[in-house]
């Protein structure tokens, strides 16, 4: 498959998890890869994969929650690659397991900026970018998926702050898509139900029982894998799905049919 041959995509978390998956993806299907991720080591540990498989990648450390180095990514990117078709803005973090009163104005604070922040500043930077190419052949100047949760549509008990910062991923998300939908810039985001990463490993340790509990509320009975929200990413970033802007697309084992 070569749906993404001359185009580049620019992936944030993309050390582990659904990063690295989509990071993978990316590159099986032709895209030249910039890898960001705060972690050094697992970052080019996702390159070093992409380039054994025969495909073009580099790594950048990049803190999603500080917008000049978003920029500084951004612009190797460019300088690299020489233009930014694709943004994937994945990185977060899952934050402390406690009711609401027992969460800290730290705990809200380090969320917000991460995960809200990160989506923020993220699109800005590839926005300000993509704003600033031709169309290219494929008649668009970029595409852009944010990675909300399942969580961004419904509550998640003893996890409020996260549950807000996803819901305002989706906000932001449903705005941008908007704002930039007639310059040829589509904005969708993924919210995955519990899909097997660190992130739910730190779940699943902070109770007894907690995996079980987890999956009972899955109708399909089972977590989700990385590589299916990749192909999703990669869906709502191909050609086939140029009529799609400012949707959320919920991959969540049925949990939200009911």
């Amino acid at each position: 498959m070569s749906k993404f041959v001359d185009q580049v995509a620019f992936i944030t978390g993309a050390g582990s998890g659904i990063g690295r998956a989509t990071a993978l993806a990316f590159a099986k299907a032709g895209a030249q890869v910039a890898a960001t991720d705060v972690n050094e080591t697992t970052g080019n540990e996702t390159v070093a994969l992409i380039q054994k498989l025969g495909g073009d990648a580099f790594f950048s450390v990049c803190d999603v929650a500080a917008p000049d180095q978003i920029d500084a990514a951004i612009e190797q990117t460019v300088h690299t690659y020489g233009r930014l078709d694709i943004g994937i803005n994945n990185a977060g973090i899952g934050g402390r397991f406690a009711r609401l009163l027992d969460q800290t104005p730290d705990d809200f604070n380090q969320l917000m900026a991460i995960n809200v922040g990160g989506v923020f500043y993220g699109m800005q930077a590839q926005i300000r970018q993509m704003l600033k190419q031709p169309e290219n052949v494929h008649r668009d100047r970029g595409k852009i998926v944010n990675v909300s949760s399942i969580a961004g549509v419904r509550g998640m008990a003893m996890g409020a702050p996260y549950s807000a910062s996803k819901h305002a991923v989706i906000g932001l998300t449903k705005t941008a898509a908007l704002e930039y939908v007639k310059k040829n810039i589509r904005v969708n985001a993924v919210c995955p139900v519990y899909t097997h990463s660190a992130m739910v490993d730190d779940l699943i340790n902070a109770a007894p029982n907690m995996e079980e509990r987890m999956r009972r509320v899955i109708p399909i009975g089972r977590f989700g894998q990385p590589e299916e929200i990749a192909q999703a990413i990669l869906w709502l970033c191909s050609d086939e799905n140029a009529f799609c802007t400012g949707q959320t697309i919920q991959l969540d084992g049925g949990m939200t049919a009911g």
